[in-house]
């Protein structure tokens, strides 16, 4: 199903996102999970970014949008070439690209830590290969893309936590990999949930997602947005 083709919304479609989002503890619905253990270091920096694929981009970014200490946002696509992608290449499912977002981010404010908690709370069900929710192929693959040694330990050590801890009823099949580019969505796509809150596809499978953060999520939550443009600082 493209999300474009998404125009009618039934009640039963609007509570979509906590029927079959992820099982935490064995029942449905976003749930907050437990925080990374050992915590982080005190940062040294007041910079930092990640890479974060879960389905639909859309959803993702308006997510991260919403996290205190969260500096910056862009939807785009990471894991294949510069010269596919692109939202039409990549819908294709052959580019090896995944629908992602790139977070700006300070460290002093909000750790990696949080921000993978966050996204595996509410962002996405991470138990699913290849889809998420309506959407499926190989694009809408969850991906903890990595910027360095030490996200990649975290990220790893992280998930690893999780599946011990039997939080999901599932294995988490997220991945995790080095960051090797990221580039930026056409214009449109960007900021796409707060420009477009009664989209179909904005209203049945992400305004859910923003609830469930603020009310998970209450001390990291910033009720306007930070919107960011496509080329302010992508990579």
């Amino acid at each position: 199903m493209t999300r474009s083709g998404l125009f009618g919304v039934s009640l039963m479609a609007l509570t979509t996102f906590g029927a079959a989002c992820h099982t935490a503890m064995g029942e449905p619905g976003p749930h907050i999970l437990p925080a990374p253990v050992p915590a982080e270091p005190a940062p040294a920096t007041h910079h930092a970014s990640a890479v974060f694929a879960g389905g639909c981009f859309w959803g993702v970014q308006s997510v991260f949008e919403h996290v205190r200490g969260v500096t910056a946002t862009r939807a785009g696509f990471d894991g294949g070439a510069r010269d596919t992608a692109d939202y039409e290449t990549v819908s294709s499912g052959d580019t090896g690209h995944a629908e992602s977002v790139e977070v700006d981010f300070d460290p002093t404010q909000v750790s990696y830590g949080t921000l993978m908690r966050i996204f595996f709370s509410v962002a996405l069900d991470p138990t699913q290969v290849n889809r998420q929710f309506p959407d499926d192929g190989t694009q809408y693959r969850s991906v903890l893309y990595t910027r360095s040694t030490e996200q990649a330990r975290e990220a790893h050590a992280y998930i690893a936590q999780l599946d011990a801890a039997h939080v999901f009823a599932r294995p988490i099949a997220t991945q995790v990999t080095p960051d090797h580019g990221f580039y930026p969505a056409e214009a449109d796509h960007q900021n796409f949930a707060a420009r477009y809150p009664d989209h179909p596809y904005i209203a049945t499978y992400d305004a859910p997602r923003i609830e469930a953060l603020h009310a998970l999520f209450a001390s990291s939550w910033r009720p306007q947005p930070v919107l960011t443009l496509a080329d302010d600082g992508g990579s």
